[in-house]
Protein backbone atom coordinates (compact mmCIF):
# COMPACT_ATOMS: atom_id res chain seq x y z
CA UNK A 1 0.00 0.00 0.00
CA UNK A 2 0.75 3.55 -0.73
CA UNK A 3 2.34 4.67 1.99
CA UNK A 4 1.38 8.39 0.72
CA UNK A 5 -2.20 8.01 0.77
CA UNK A 6 -5.15 8.88 2.52
CA UNK A 7 -5.80 5.45 2.93
CA UNK A 8 -2.65 4.49 4.70
CA UNK A 9 -2.92 7.17 6.69
CA UNK A 10 -6.74 6.42 7.94
CA UNK A 11 -5.53 2.37 8.25
CA UNK A 12 -2.85 3.46 10.01
CA UNK A 13 -4.78 6.17 12.37
CA UNK A 14 -7.31 3.54 13.35
CA UNK A 15 -4.85 0.80 14.32
CA UNK A 16 -2.88 3.22 16.57
CA UNK A 17 -6.19 4.65 18.35
CA UNK A 18 -7.49 0.63 18.44
CA UNK A 19 -3.99 -0.01 20.01
CA UNK A 20 -4.08 2.42 22.70
CA UNK A 21 -7.78 2.04 23.33
CA UNK A 22 -6.92 -1.86 24.26
CA UNK A 23 -3.77 -0.75 26.35
CA UNK A 24 -5.39 1.87 28.41
CA UNK A 25 -8.18 -0.70 29.06
CA UNK A 26 -5.47 -3.60 29.94
CA UNK A 27 -4.36 -0.80 32.17
CA UNK A 28 -7.26 -0.22 33.68
CA UNK A 29 -8.51 -3.34 34.46
CA UNK A 30 -5.43 -4.19 36.00
CA UNK A 31 -5.00 -1.44 38.44
CA UNK A 32 -9.27 -1.79 39.14
CA UNK A 33 -8.39 -3.87 42.39
CA UNK A 34 -5.80 -1.26 43.84
CA UNK A 35 -8.03 1.54 42.79
CA UNK A 36 -10.95 0.24 44.65
CA UNK A 37 -8.56 -0.71 47.59
CA UNK A 38 -7.62 2.31 48.13
CA UNK A 39 -10.76 4.16 47.85
CA UNK A 40 -12.06 1.86 50.52
CA UNK A 41 -9.39 3.08 52.68
CA UNK A 42 -9.82 6.63 52.03
CA UNK A 43 -13.55 6.06 53.06
CA UNK A 44 -12.34 4.66 56.23
CA UNK A 45 -9.71 7.52 57.18
CA UNK A 46 -12.85 9.76 56.46
CA UNK A 47 -14.99 7.80 58.98
CA UNK A 48 -12.07 7.28 61.35
CA UNK A 49 -10.98 11.20 61.57
CA UNK A 50 -15.01 11.95 62.43
CA UNK A 51 -13.83 10.22 65.61
CA UNK A 52 -10.78 12.58 65.62
CA UNK A 53 -8.87 9.18 65.18
CA UNK A 54 -6.09 9.78 62.56
CA UNK A 55 -4.54 7.14 60.82
CA UNK A 56 -2.50 6.71 57.78
CA UNK A 57 -3.12 4.65 54.46
CA UNK A 58 -0.87 1.11 56.46
CA UNK A 59 -3.05 1.60 59.54
CA UNK A 60 -6.45 2.77 58.64
CA UNK A 61 -7.85 -0.71 57.85
CA UNK A 62 -6.78 -2.61 61.47
CA UNK A 63 -7.77 0.83 63.26
CA UNK A 64 -11.23 0.78 61.38
CA UNK A 65 -11.44 -3.36 62.41
CA UNK A 66 -10.55 -1.93 65.72
CA UNK A 67 -13.28 0.97 66.44
CA UNK A 68 -15.99 0.10 64.07
CA UNK A 69 -17.85 -2.95 65.81
CA UNK A 70 -20.53 -3.40 63.46
CA UNK A 71 -21.94 -1.44 60.38
CA UNK A 72 -25.87 -1.76 59.15
CA UNK A 73 -28.41 -0.06 57.03
CA UNK A 74 -31.44 1.00 58.71
CA UNK A 75 -35.05 2.01 57.40
CA UNK A 76 -36.42 5.07 57.38
CA UNK A 77 -38.40 4.36 60.00
CA UNK A 78 -35.16 3.95 62.26
CA UNK A 79 -35.55 0.26 62.06
CA UNK A 80 -32.44 -2.14 61.40
CA UNK A 81 -32.72 -3.83 57.92
CA UNK A 82 -32.29 -7.74 58.32
CA UNK A 83 -29.24 -10.01 57.16
CA UNK A 84 -27.77 -6.14 56.42
CA UNK A 85 -25.05 -6.18 59.32
CA UNK A 86 -21.11 -6.65 58.83
CA UNK A 87 -18.16 -4.17 58.56
CA UNK A 88 -16.23 -5.08 55.94
CA UNK A 89 -16.42 -3.32 52.63
CA UNK A 90 -17.95 -6.34 51.39
CA UNK A 91 -21.03 -5.73 53.28
CA UNK A 92 -23.96 -3.33 52.95
CA UNK A 93 -23.40 -0.45 54.87
CA UNK A 94 -19.85 0.10 53.69
CA UNK A 95 -20.86 -0.61 50.20
CA UNK A 96 -24.21 1.35 50.09
CA UNK A 97 -23.76 5.18 49.43
CA UNK A 98 -26.03 7.60 51.04
CA UNK A 99 -29.06 9.02 47.97
CA UNK A 100 -28.38 5.66 45.80
CA UNK A 101 -32.10 5.28 44.33
CA UNK A 102 -31.08 1.45 44.36
CA UNK A 103 -30.05 1.03 48.08
CA UNK A 104 -32.02 -0.99 50.98
CA UNK A 105 -31.29 1.73 53.73
CA UNK A 106 -29.46 4.10 54.77
CA UNK A 107 -25.99 2.60 56.21
CA UNK A 108 -24.91 3.52 60.04
CA UNK A 109 -21.48 2.35 61.12
CA UNK A 110 -21.65 1.39 65.27
CA UNK A 111 -18.45 2.41 67.07
CA UNK A 112 -16.73 1.78 70.25
CA UNK A 113 -14.59 3.86 71.77
CA UNK A 114 -13.66 5.63 74.98
CA UNK A 115 -16.34 3.13 76.53
CA UNK A 116 -19.38 5.13 74.77
CA UNK A 117 -21.24 3.90 72.01
CA UNK A 118 -20.93 6.29 68.86
CA UNK A 119 -23.28 5.85 65.70
CA UNK A 120 -21.60 7.35 62.58
CA UNK A 121 -24.11 8.55 59.98
CA UNK A 122 -22.78 9.36 56.22
CA UNK A 123 -23.63 13.19 54.77
CA UNK A 124 -23.95 14.35 51.23
CA UNK A 125 -24.82 17.38 49.66
CA UNK A 126 -23.76 20.47 47.28
CA UNK A 127 -21.18 22.82 47.39
CA UNK A 128 -20.54 26.10 45.28
CA UNK A 129 -18.48 24.22 42.85
CA UNK A 130 -19.64 20.27 43.35
CA UNK A 131 -20.11 17.57 45.71
CA UNK A 132 -19.30 17.99 49.79
CA UNK A 133 -19.65 15.13 52.05
CA UNK A 134 -18.88 14.27 55.55
CA UNK A 135 -19.28 11.85 58.29
CA UNK A 136 -21.02 12.85 61.39
CA UNK A 137 -20.59 10.72 64.56
CA UNK A 138 -23.05 10.92 67.49
CA UNK A 139 -23.69 9.56 70.90
CA UNK A 140 -26.22 7.07 71.79
CA UNK A 141 -28.27 9.66 73.17
CA UNK A 142 -29.05 9.88 69.69
CA UNK A 143 -28.51 13.99 69.96
CA UNK A 144 -24.95 14.79 71.03
CA UNK A 145 -21.94 15.15 68.15
CA UNK A 146 -18.86 13.14 68.93
CA UNK A 147 -16.89 14.81 66.01
CA UNK A 148 -17.67 15.55 61.98
CA UNK A 149 -15.49 15.43 59.43
CA UNK A 150 -16.36 17.31 56.28
CA UNK A 151 -14.91 16.77 52.06
CA UNK A 152 -15.19 18.93 48.98
CA UNK A 153 -14.75 17.76 45.45
CA UNK A 154 -13.37 21.52 44.08
CA UNK A 155 -14.47 24.03 46.42
CA UNK A 156 -11.96 27.18 46.76
CA UNK A 157 -8.48 26.67 48.08
CA UNK A 158 -8.74 28.93 51.75
CA UNK A 159 -12.48 29.88 51.31
CA UNK A 160 -14.74 27.17 51.00
CA UNK A 161 -12.29 24.43 50.98
CA UNK A 162 -11.93 25.07 54.55
CA UNK A 163 -14.77 23.04 55.13
CA UNK A 164 -11.88 20.22 54.99
CA UNK A 165 -10.05 21.20 58.00
CA UNK A 166 -9.93 19.71 61.54
CA UNK A 167 -10.65 23.28 62.83
CA UNK A 168 -13.98 23.03 61.39
CA UNK A 169 -15.21 19.92 62.07
CA UNK A 170 -14.46 20.27 65.58
CA UNK A 171 -16.36 23.14 66.10
CA UNK A 172 -19.16 20.19 66.06
CA UNK A 173 -18.13 18.54 68.78
CA UNK A 174 -20.82 19.17 71.64
CA UNK A 175 -23.55 20.25 69.87
CA UNK A 176 -26.77 18.53 69.98
CA UNK A 177 -29.10 17.81 66.91
CA UNK A 178 -32.40 17.55 68.92
CA UNK A 179 -33.71 19.99 71.32
CA UNK A 180 -36.32 19.48 73.24
CA UNK A 181 -37.76 16.04 71.86
CA UNK A 182 -37.51 17.15 67.72
CA UNK A 183 -34.35 16.82 65.55
CA UNK A 184 -32.93 20.30 64.39
CA UNK A 185 -29.78 19.70 63.02
CA UNK A 186 -26.95 22.54 63.79
CA UNK A 187 -26.91 25.59 61.83
CA UNK A 188 -23.73 26.72 59.97
CA UNK A 189 -24.25 30.57 60.47
CA UNK A 190 -21.99 33.16 59.26
CA UNK A 191 -19.02 33.81 61.66
CA UNK A 192 -20.32 36.56 64.81
CA UNK A 193 -23.76 35.52 63.92
CA UNK A 194 -26.13 33.19 66.45
CA UNK A 195 -29.07 31.08 65.63
CA UNK A 196 -31.77 30.98 68.72
CA UNK A 197 -33.66 28.06 67.64
CA UNK A 198 -30.80 25.58 67.50
CA UNK A 199 -26.66 24.88 68.19
CA UNK A 200 -24.80 26.25 65.57
CA UNK A 201 -20.94 26.67 64.26
CA UNK A 202 -19.44 29.61 62.40
CA UNK A 203 -19.16 29.10 58.37
CA UNK A 204 -16.23 30.20 56.45
CA UNK A 205 -15.28 33.26 56.34
CA UNK A 206 -15.44 34.29 52.44
CA UNK A 207 -17.11 30.63 51.67
CA UNK A 208 -20.79 31.83 52.01
CA UNK A 209 -22.38 28.93 49.56
CA UNK A 210 -19.75 26.44 50.20
CA UNK A 211 -21.38 26.81 54.22
CA UNK A 212 -24.86 27.33 52.89
CA UNK A 213 -24.60 24.15 51.57
CA UNK A 214 -23.02 22.16 54.51
CA UNK A 215 -25.83 23.64 56.54
CA UNK A 216 -28.42 22.30 54.28
CA UNK A 217 -26.25 18.63 54.27
CA UNK A 218 -26.88 18.85 57.98
CA UNK A 219 -30.73 19.62 57.84
CA UNK A 220 -31.40 16.70 54.91
CA UNK A 221 -28.89 14.09 55.53
CA UNK A 222 -28.58 14.01 59.13
CA UNK A 223 -32.66 14.89 59.14
CA UNK A 224 -33.34 11.18 57.04
CA UNK A 225 -32.28 9.49 60.30
CA UNK A 226 -34.63 11.42 62.62
CA UNK A 227 -36.33 8.58 63.28
CA UNK A 228 -33.57 6.70 64.00
CA UNK A 229 -32.12 9.42 66.18
CA UNK A 230 -35.51 9.93 68.05
CA UNK A 231 -35.34 5.87 68.72
CA UNK A 232 -31.75 6.85 70.68
CA UNK A 233 -32.92 8.99 72.65
CA UNK A 234 -36.07 8.51 73.69
CA UNK A 235 -34.12 4.76 74.76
Amino acid sequence: MNRESNGYTIIYAAVMVVIVALGLSFTHQSLLDKQIANENIDKMQQILRSLNVTAGTDEAEARYAELVTNAYLVTEDGDKVEGSEGNTPEDPAFSTELGDPSAQGLPVYEVSIEGKTVYILPMSGSGLWGAIWGYLAIEDDGSTIYGADFGHAGETPGLGAEIAQRSFGMQFEGKEVIEEGKFVSVAVVKPGQSDARRDYVDGISGGTITSQGVDKMLLNSVGMYENFLMKLNRN
